[in-house]
């Protein structure tokens, strides 16, 4: 799923290829060019209000909703534990949400500009935090996995997928543990959410949907009475969310499980208004979905044409990826690369074979 040391900072936007012929443009913006800025807090939808926060790097900002909940607001998604967000969080809570008592905090997933500053909100206002139960455990065991240097599981897993020793060793002076540097304390307790609850907000019942791939197990909220999705990174409207095998189960098969959520979140209503992390709100759900599959599975075919020979994963950038793979998405681009050959070893097109360390993949001939 992710890296047991991702970057701060790392982007959550996949680095596959594009998912032409399906784009962004059948999808339709009801808001028009209206975004949220500074303290803003724009109403979308009755009781939903949709706010933003920076992120360094290509993301730019994460969309923070705040759900009404009877005397007060529950929050979704809170951002990185870095300056410019407790900024923000400062003017939206000394300005639109000025005087309201803050009821709850609800975290998509774990990465960090989704938990990031989880647990000071909850300090602050003595609330619970809800989540589902794999990305919390996931949270709590990143923050506190913090070393010197890299365990040698991590410089074994680099090295398989054919990382030189200098890249290694460049990666091994950074340390380890990277997470904890933007995430404020993980609260110790936390209300599960699970698959299928239904989860009561103000006026409003939402049914949570989980998905997989991107993390263990993302949630999203659907109202279908009020046809609204809280979609975090499940589904995005321009750019499609990281899909990584990671260190801490190598041997999982993340893509298959992203096409999977994808096919359950096709029995969704296909008029939804969507509410992403990234981007503007939506309408074109399954539009956008279909766009997902075909930019995974028309690179997995391309794969499957360049492993007529043997290859380590990174001799698949090229095929994977429109752009070239520069040091600082090298870990991001070798975990999606990886992904991407699981896939086609699990549905059997593949076979991987270890040679004095380095994992050598090959197409099985019979599928060529």
């Amino acid at each position: 799923m992710t890296d047991a040391s991702p970057e701060p900072q790392a982007p959550d936007v996949s680095l596959v290829g594009s998912d032409e012929p399906y784009t962004h443009k059948q999808l339709t913006y009801p808001l028009g060019r209206r975004v949220p800025d500074g303290g803003d807090l724009i109403p979308i939808a009755p009781g939903i209000g949709w706010a933003r926060l920076p992120v360094p790097g290509s993301l730019k900002h994460i969309n923070i909703w705040v759900l009404e909940d009877g005397d007060g607001v529950a929050l979704v998604d809170t951002g990185l534990d870095i300056p410019e967000c407790r900024e923000a969080w400062e003017a939206l809570l000394g300005g639109p949400l000025a005087g309201r008592a803050i009821t709850r905090v609800i975290v998509t997933h774990f990465h960090p500009d989704h938990v990031g500053l989880a647990g000071w909100l909850c300090e602050r206002f003595a609330v619970p935090l809800w989540m589902t139960r794999g990305e919390w455990l996931y949270a709590r065991m990143l923050a506190i996995d913090v070393r010197d240097a890299p365990p040698p599981e991590a410089e074994s897993f680099w090295r398989a997928a054919g990382w030189d020793e200098e890249r290694i060793a460049a990666e091994r002076a950074r340390g380890w543990g990277r997470f904890a540097s933007v995430v404020s304390p993980v609260p110790v307790g936390f209300v599960r959410i699970a698959d299928g609850d239904s989860v009561r907000i103000g006026d409003r019942t939402w049914r949570a949907v989980i998905g997989s791939g991107h993390c263990p197990e993302h949630l999203c909220l659907v109202d279908e009475d009020a046809k609204v999705l809280i979609a975090g990174d499940q589904v995005l409207p321009k750019i499609t969310s990281n899909v990584s095998l990671g260190l801490s189960e190598p041997e999982a098969d993340p893509l298959g499980e992203w096409l999977a959520s994808i096919e359950k979140m096709r029995a969704l209503s296909g008029d939804l208004l969507v509410l992403p992390s990234h981007g503007e709100p939506f309408t074109g759900l399954h539009a956008r979905l279909d766009a997902l599959e075909f930019g995974h599975r028309d690179r997995l075919d391309a794969l499957h044409a360049r492993l007529s020979e043997p290859r380590r994963a990174v001799d698949c950038f090229g095929t994977l990826f429109a752009r070239r793979i520069e040091d600082k998405v090298y870990g991001l681009a070798t975990g999606e690369a990886l992904a991407h050959l699981r896939y086609l070893e699990v549905d059997g097109r593949a076979t991987r074979e270890m040679v004095d360390g380095v994992a050598w993949w090959r197409a099985l001939s019979s599928l060529l």
